[in-house]
This record gives C-alpha cells, sequence and structure tokens, in this order.
C-alpha cells in the first residue's frame, strides 16, 4: 500500500543543533517538527512508483474478478493477502527478487495461519489483541532486521490482524489458507513479468541512482559532506545489488561487466579531493556525462560504451586473475577495456567484483540485527506495549474493530521518535480525508461489488502515487480502500464504519507516541559507538594495506629495482578494504540520523563522528585512488 517503512533522511542542520556535546552523561529532549510533516516532497523522488502500484493492482485484479464472477466477494481477504505480496522487492535483481517475495508470501502465509487459528480457537478478545500485538513486534522487527524496503511491515501486519477478528470456522482455515496462496502465486509471476522486457532494469536503474549521486558530488562544494555521504551510499548499494545479479552466460556477463564499468567511473568522483580538485568546468562535464549515463540507463537505451583507464583495467585485470587462481580452471582472462574485458570461457565470472569473504549470507545477517543488545529489541518492545495498549483502548472505548487501533500503533512506530511522531501526524491527517473522501464516494459504493473492486484498485494505484510525496497524501487513498475491503466480507453502516475507523486511528496514534516517548531506546547511542568502533577498525586495515603499497616507479632511483611483490596486497585485498570500509560508513551515517530523531537521548559524540566520518571518507578515497587511477584528472 504504499512506501511505510524506510526511515527517511534528517536535515543535517537539524542533526548539527541538537548533538552539539560530548558529554554522555547529559540527557536532553529535542524538539518535534511541524512543517516538515507534511511538506510535500519533489515529485523526483517518487519517479519509480508505478511499478509496486500497478503491479499491486494486477495483482489484486486477478483473483478479485474471478470471485466477483463467482460471487463469492466473502473470501477477498484471504486471496489480498497473497496478492499484495506483489508490492515487495522491486528494488531488486529478478534473480534475488523471486527469493524476496517468495519469502514474503510464505511469512504472509505463516502470519495468516496464527490469526486464523488464534480466531477460530480463541474467543477472548483481549488476548486475541494481545498475541496480534505479539505478531506485530515480530514483523516489525524482521522487516528491519532484513531491510525488506517499503512497504515494510504495515502491509502483512494489516492484513494478518485483520484475521484475528474475523469468525472462522476451524474446517475452512485450509481452504482460506491455499486461498491465499493463490493469491500470492499471481504476485511472485506479477512481480516477475517485466523480467521479460527489461531483465537488466533493477541493476541499471542501481546504476543510474550511483551515477546521479556522483554527479552531484562533482557539482558540490569540494568539502560538502551531504553529497559524499550520499554517493558513497549509493555507489555501496548499487555494488551490493550488483553483487546478486547471476552471470553463467556470456550475454549475462558482458551486460554486468559494463554495469561495473559504468560503476567504477562513478566510484571514482569519491577518490577527488579539495587539494586536488579538477577545473569547475572539467567537474561539471564530468557531472553532465554521469547524468546521460544515467538517463540513458533509466530508458533502457544500449549500455554506453566506457574505456576504462590504465588503472581500472589493472583493477578487474587482477580480480580476474585472482578468481580464475582460486577457481583452479586456468582459464584464459582477456585485460582490454572493452565491454567483455576479463570474460572467461563457459559463462564463467571471472574478472567480476565479488563481496569479501566476511559477507554474511543468507540467515546470518538476520541473526546478527536481532542478537541480545541489539536496537531493534527496543523497538519491538515499543511495537508490542503500544499495540496492545492501543487495541485494549479500543475495545474499552466500544469500537468492534480493535485491530485497525494495533495497525495504526504498528504504523507510528517508525525507527526513532521523530519520525514516529511525523508518522502519527500524518496517518490521522490522511486518515481524516480519507474518510471525508469515503463518504462522498458512499453513492457510487452502494451500486455493488464491481464498483468496489474498480475502486480499490484506483485506490491502490493512488496510494502508491501519492505516498512518495507524503504518507498524509498517500493515506487519504489507504483509508477508503482498507474500508472497502473490510466491507466485503463484513458489510456494516458506513456511520459505524466511518466512526470507528476515526477513534481508532485518533487512539493508535496517541498511545503509540506515549510509548515511543516513554519505551526510550538508549541503545542508539550505544549502535554509535559500535558504528564509530567499526569505521575506525575498517580504516586502520585499510591504512596498513596503503601503507604496504610500493611507491610508484617514477619516485624510484635509476638504479633500483622495484620493489618484490610478495607479501604486497593485491587489488582484490584492495577492494574489500574499500567495501568494508564504505558499509562501514553509511551505517554509521545511518545510526547517527537513527539517534538524532530520539526524543529523550543522551548527547550524541557529534566532534567523535564528524572525525571518525572524515577520516573514513579520506582513506576511503585513498582506497579508490589506489584501485582506479582517477577519471576526472583523465
Amino acid at each position: 500500500m504504499g512506501k511505510h517503512a524506510g526511515p527517511t533522511r534528517l536535515r543535517q542542520r537539524d542533526t548539527k543543533s541538537d548533538t552539539t556535546s560530548d558529554t554522555t552523561g547529559v540527557v536532553r529532549v529535542r524538539p518535534l517538527p511541524v512543517k516538515s510533516t507534511v511538506r510535500l516532497r519533489r515529485p523526483l523522488e517518487a519517479r519509480h512508483w508505478h511499478k509496486p502500484a500497478f503491479s499491486a493492482a494486477v495483482a489484486i485484479a486477478v483473483p478479485d474478478l474471478a470471485l466477483l464472477a463467482l460471487d463469492r466477494m466473502d473470501l477477498v481477504l484471504y486471496t489480498s493477502a497473497g496478492a499484495m505480496c506483489a508490492l515487495y522487492g522491486h528494488n531488486k535483481p529478478y534473480a534475488a527478487r523471486a527469493r524476496t517475495v517468495a519469502w514474503v508470501v510464505l511469512s504472509m502465509i505463516a502470519s495468516l495461519a496464527v490469526a486464523l487459528v488464534s480466531s477460530a480457537f480463541i474467543g477472548n478478545t483481549v488476548l486475541l489483541v494481545l498475541i496480534a500485538s505479539a505478531l506485530a513486534a515480530v514483523h516489525k522487527m524482521m522487516c528491519d532486521a532484513t531491510r525488506i524496503g517499503p512497504p515494510g511491515n504495515l502491509i502483512i501486519t494489516f492484513i494478518s490482524a485483520s484475521a484475528f477478528f474475523v469468525p472462522q470456522p476451524p474446517g475452512l482455515i485450509p481452504f482460506h489458507l491455499l486461498l491465499a496462496v493463490a493469491g500470492g502465486a499471481v504476485a511472485w509471476l506479477v512481480c516477475m513479468a517485466p523480467w521479460l522486457v527489461r531483465p537488466e532494469g533493477p541493476q541499471r536503474i542501481a546504476t543510474a541512482r550511483a551515477l546521479e549521486a556522483a554527479a552531484g558530488l562533482l557539482r558540490a562544494a569540494p568539502d560538502a559532506a551531504g553529497p559524499r555521504h550520499a554517493t558513497a551510499a549509493a555507489v555501496n548499494a548499487a555494488w551490493q545489488t550488483l553483487f546478486l545479479v547471476p552471470a553463467r552466460s556470456a550475454a549475462k556477463y558482458t551486460a554486468r561487466a559494463r554495469l561495473e564499468r559504468l560503476l567504477i567511473q562513478a566510484e571514482s568522483a569519491l577518490s577527488e579531493s579539495a587539494p586536488s580538485k579538477p577545473a569547475a568546468g572539467a567537474r561539471a562535464a564530468d557531472a553532465a556525462r554521469f547524468d546521460a549515463w544515467a538517463h540513458d540507463l533509466r530508458r533502457g537505451r544500449p549500455l554506453p560504451e566506457v574505456a576504462l583507464d590504465a588503472g581500472q583495467t589493472a583493477e578487474l585485470a587482477g580480480i580476474a586473475a585472482d578468481q580464475a587462481a582460486l577457481a583452479g580452471t586456468g582459464t584464459e582472462t582477456r585485460t582490454g577495456s572493452g565491454a567483455d574485458a576479463g570474460s572467461g570461457q563457459g559463462g564463467g565470472v571471472a574478472g567480476l567484483r565479488r563481496p569479501s569473504p566476511d559477507h554474511l549470507r543468507g540467515f546470518r545477517p538476520v541473526l546478527a540485527q536481532l542478537r541480545p543488545g541489539s536496537p531493534l529489541l527496543p523497538v519491538g518492545a515499543r511495537v508490542m506495549i503500544g499495540c496492545t495498549l492501543a487495541g485494549w483502548a479500543s475495545m474499552a472505548i466500544g469500537s468492534e474493530h480493535p485491530y485497525w487501533a494495533v495497525v495504526t500503533a504498528a504504523s507510528v512506530f517508525q525507527a526513532n521518535t521523530t519520525l514516529s511522531w511525523q508518522r502519527a501526524v500524518q496517518r490521522a491527517l490522511g486518515n481524516l480525508l480519507g474518510l471525508l473522501l469515503f463518504t462522498a464516494l458512499l453513492p457510487v459504493i452502494h451500486t455493488g461489488h464491481l464498483a468496489m473492486v474498480l475502486l480499490v484498485l484506483l485506490f491502490q494505484i493512488g496510494a502508491e502515487a501519492w505516498i512518495p510525496r507524503n504518507y498524509w497524501l498517500g493515506s487519504v487513498c489507504v483509508t477508503p480502500m482498507a474500508l472497502l475491503l473490510t466491507s466485503f466480507g463484513n458489510a456494516m453502516p458506513a456511520g459505524v464504519l466511518v466512526r470507528d475507523r476515526w477513534v481508532d486511528t485518533v487512539v493508535g496514534a496517541v498511545i503509540g507516541l506515549i510509548c515511543c516517548v516513554l519505551v526510550t531506546n538508549r541503545r542508539a547511542t550505544d549502535r554509535i559507538e559500535a558504528a564509530v568502533a567499526r569505521v575506525v577498525a575498517a580504516r586502520e586495515a585499510a591504512d596498513e594495506l596503503l601503507a604496504a603499497d610500493p611507491p610508484d616507479d617514477a619516485d624510484l632511483p635509476n638504479d633500483a629495482d622495484p620493489p618484490d611483490s610478495a607479501g604486497l596486497p593485491d587489488d582484490r585485498e584492495v577492494g574489500w578494504a574499500r567495501d568494508r570500509l564504505a558499509a562501514a560508513l553509511v551505517e554509521l551515517r545511518e545510526a547517527v540520523e537513527v539517534a538524532s530523531g530520539e526524543w529523550w537521548q543522551r548527547a550524541l559524540p557529534a566532534e567523535r563522528v564528524a572525525l571518525t566520518e572524515r577520516d573514513g571518507h579520506r582513506t576511503l578515497a585513498r582506497l579508490v585512488r589506489r584501485l582506479t587511477a582517477p577519471t576526472l584528472a583523465a
């Protein structure tokens, strides 16, 4: 239903104003923003809204129209559980998307099974609210740990919480779960369908974002920290995307190799420092070239032929030789600068970059995020307590839909108190306007199920189109869509629906905010300390590798022999050091932004963070220069 999960970037001046001390014993109360809460973002940031929007609309339309033809619209909730999974995975390459959407479908089915079994065998509403809240906390922690991306935990929580309060005969549970599986299969097929048209689409977009960020860095002041952070994050994300792209055939290898060459060009912008920066005109020309490449990538045009310089070619050649030696295949490697450089026989992957050996894969990163002492545990506690209290308060008031209060409280809990405050205000405003829209459309809704299905599809598309502009604007569509989905299986007077929805929204938002303030995430500052330690360790390891490098031949005396290459770091090791340092810097910046939005928090070590980031980016620039001769100076 929308971009519900990812925390937005806090403005740099707000962070600085609230984190100017290293005194860890001081507790500060940070102001909560108002104007930025309802401000609309630029349309440029919402350029890809149509992909999840139309994917979900098609995935919902197929089973809904089938149920309409069979006159069984009371089963819409179960098919929608699987169909809504079409909102996930659109930022991943198709091989990884297939796995991601499959896991989301399985998670949805498992959550729905818990809800249906609970509904069938537990008649105590108080206990149902408690179980639904515990499940919502699990959804939040798992989605944050896996970094699943938009729409995060809210879709799974909405569907499962609704199912807790739907009367459920035990004998029909397998049939209803089978309907959800069918909806999930449709969602999986819809998500994978664009592969037939643009099989390289996701990795092209990730590379384009890195090029655009690098262009912004070139246009910014040489000492600007914001663009440098953004470029490092975009380049790191693009490499992680390319690491997920298989290269089992010559054609796939060639396509990925060309993207890697473009990404190396974007990464070279990080090697530029203020003392050796090129002329402003040269930087502007390179930025324009990066933007042009990014535009071609987004438009699906043929990949540009990018000639690498000597340093960049040497990097890929070194990677190819190392991987061929490790494989023991003796594969012949071509080291030219063309698109096929480094390709091997039999669709080998020699010459393509790979993540470092200590890069966690599979379930290990998730388990590492959920270990004791993790900053996700206080977030889970917030969700559990807030959703439970919101549901019980809704019951006490007399609402017939306490799960709406549970879902509202779950949606309020974001990465920190500031973002939670913004989400609470946005949801309340959007729900109020959405209820007014639903009331205005009642004459159309009463014409029949076909009109209701068409409105659901229209609202789904509208929600995805508007949520990137601001969450409250998307909620204007989400609210009537949720009411329509509820009305299919259990028709109620419109006045009761509107009243309960508004009351539950206010109750969930208020209690959610209270829990955010009272259940503070004091581990947010500890996360900064750990992130600083990781950056320092990665930088020191990189400095050791750089110190072991031989001097340039031009610096050697005429009668001196070149240094022995034994024991010197190869390009593969230096590349891994670069990846570790870049990832550590991205994690540090994210930790600072999360902690900066906590309303009741110790003063952050701003000076130490600034020094760590400065030294880390300087070492990162040296690593990039070590591996790639600066493109901008060519």
